[in-house]
């Protein structure tokens, strides 16, 4: 009875320690998964207050919503609140400018994004335009002042010449929103006058939309009529007169000038006689050479056409982004620019672009061949220059010169990325100088291939298929081993 009673009270014992070391491991185990519920919950909460710069990786090769430095400058400088008011039905969101608005109010307290669905607000819009928007765009405000930015200038589109079609190239987000915070945040924006009255052509859309996303206003000017140039004007543009300026216009672009005006000249090999805008030209110490260029080195032209120039492009302030990033761009019929021989010395002449020593300027426009002839004359030219003078009162006399409008051609310019573009704005932010002047490049949105090294691959393979498990199964045994001890 004893050995029995002892065996009962060992069972019970030993029933007891089983039970107690049952409940310290599954408190112990207990406590565990409460506490790493806990760290996650605080890592989750703690994760959304951090910018989405942090929190979201751009893999895209253009880093589509990723901006750039000019607008993190623009977006420091900010004293004033600007909102941003999204227009978009419910679902039909484009994400990549959602991930976009998302850095901009990461970046500045003064940026706030919302959201106005036009089926639940359907007169939101009115108070800043009577046009109907398309979904995904932007009205963005800063006290009484609004720019509209719609959906379809965030998108770039090219015209496939073999299909007839259009096609989505480039994402134009950043600049386009970066465009309008520092056009509603600025007090006076530059103005360009065009000159009209001589035959002039228009604008190419692309030109007139880059040179306003740089917050410069646009406005024509006819000298006949107004006698003067105004005294609001930052710039003048010429854009090559295919009948001359009268001796009034002539008198009245350089009296702006020599005050210390600013000009943006083009001008096209014409039979006609020029002899006004000749005589604007020579003031400022430059020539048009006669006939049309052909250049000889077939390095520097396009396909079998010697008169599509691709010219050297020289260092300067204008064009120093365009040689640091190895861009090219294309000129079709230009002339030769020379300097006068009794140019002033206190004009500074800087070549921005020219031919090589090979080209030739083809003075029998209606020769049959594009070999060099007897009476040709010899390279190398200057296509494109910058002048400038230094005037009363601290002013200077800005002039940009090219000699041929082809330049502006939206079809030559998608030749070349958009290079002819940039260059012309480059040189209205040279002579304009304004502090709003934005300069953000289209970003591709072309098919691009993740490329992973084969460095990559291996590290890759190890890490998921040896450590991790290698990882989980040192632990389990580790686990497992105090637990036998014990």
């Amino acid at each position: 009875m004893k050995l029995n009673f002892k065996g009962k009270r060992i069972k019970k014992n030993l029933i007891g320690v089983i039970n107690k070391k049952k409940l310290k491991y599954g408190s112990y185990s207990m406590f565990l998964t409460v506490l790493v519920f806990a760290i996650a919950v605080v890592v989750n909460l703690l994760a959304g207050e951090l910018p989405s710069k942090y929190t979201q990786i751009d893999v895209s090769e253009e880093k589509l919503y990723t901006i750039g430095d000019q607008t993190e400058e623009v977006l420091k400088n900010l004293e004033e609140d600007v909102t941003i008011y999204r227009i978009v039905q419910s679902g039909n969101e484009d994400e990549t400018i959602t991930k976009l608005l998302e850095r901009y109010e990461d970046a500045s307290s003064h940026i706030k994004v919302e959201e106005k669905d036009p089926v639940v607000n359907p007169s939101f819009t009115s108070k800043y335009t009577q046009d109907t928007l398309t979904d995904n765009s932007l009205i963005v405000t800063c006290q009484d002042k609004n720019k509209i930015v719609d959906y379809n200038s965030l998108y770039e589109q090219s015209m496939d010449y073999t299909s007839y079609s259009y096609s989505v190239t480039g994402f134009d987000g950043e600049g386009q929103i970066t465009s309008a915070i520092a056009y509603v945040t600025s007090e006076d924006l530059p103005k360009l006058y065009v000159l009209e009255g001589h035959g002039e052509s228009t604008l190419s859309s692309t030109i007139e939309e880059s040179i306003k996303k740089d917050n410069i206003d646009i406005e024509t000017l006819n000298l006949v009529n107004v006698g003067e140039v105004p005294e609001d004007t930052d710039c003048i543009l010429i854009n090559s007169p295919q009948t001359d300026l009268s001796e009034s216009e002539k008198e009245a672009v350089l009296d702006y000038l020599e005050s210390g005006g600013k000009a943006l000249i083009f001008s096209d090999y014409t039979t006609s006689e020029l002899t006004n805008f000749d005589s604007l030209l020579a003031n400022y110490g430059v020539e048009r050479v006669d006939g049309v260029i052909f250049e000889g080195d077939n390095q520097h032209y396009v396909a079998q056409m010697p008169y599509y120039l691709l010219p050297e492009m020289n260092e300067s302030e204008i064009t120093t982004n365009l040689v640091s990033d190895n861009r090219y761009i294309l000129m079709p019929v230009a002339q030769g620019i020379k300097q006068s021989e009794d140019a002033r010395d206190t004009l500074n002449i800087v070549s921005l672009l020219s031919t090589t020593e090979d080209a030739y300027s083809k003075v029998n426009t209606d020769s049959t061949t594009v070999e060099k002839e007897e009476g040709d004359i010899d390279g190398p030219f200057d296509i494109g220059v910058s002048i400038s003078e230094e005037v009363d009162d601290g002013n200077s006399t800005q002039i940009v010169y090219f000699s041929s409008s082809a330049l502006m051609q939206e079809q030559i310019d998608q030749m070349v990325s958009g290079s002819n573009t940039q260059l012309i704005t480059d040189s209205l932010s040279w002579m304009c100088k304004q502090e709003e002047s934005v300069s953000i490049p289209v970003k591709s949105v072309e098919t691009s291939y993740l490329t992973i090294t084969g460095y990559d691959v291996s590290f890759w393979s190890i890490t998921a298929m040896i450590l991790i498990p290698g990882v989980f199964l040192v632990t389990g045994f580790v686990i497992w081993l105090k637990r036998r001890k014990a």
